[in-house]
């Protein structure tokens, strides 16, 4: 399975997140994606590679945000 699908497998994975584990995993997963193909970016300079790295970031601050959890208010 090459980088592109993985990523692609990961973007299209359904986010159903039980436990704040589950979470974790996902943000890390997500974040190593993102790595690679940003070397892969530093390579090629392809346009693709910026775009798929841009939605996955949005999906990895998704993540995150739940995981962080509504601030309290005074």
């Amino acid at each position: 399975m090459t980088l592109i699908e993985k990523a692609l497998e990961f973007e299209n994975r359904k986010f159903k997140f039980v436990t704040t584990s589950d979470r974790i995993l996902a943000s890390r997963e997500a974040k190593a994606l993102i790595l690679e193909i940003n070397e892969e970016y530093k390579k090629s300079k392809d346009a693709e590679l910026m775009d798929l790295m841009k939605r996955l970031t949005v999906v990895k601050q998704r993540i995150e945000k739940r995981l962080k959890g509504k601030p309290l208010t005074a």
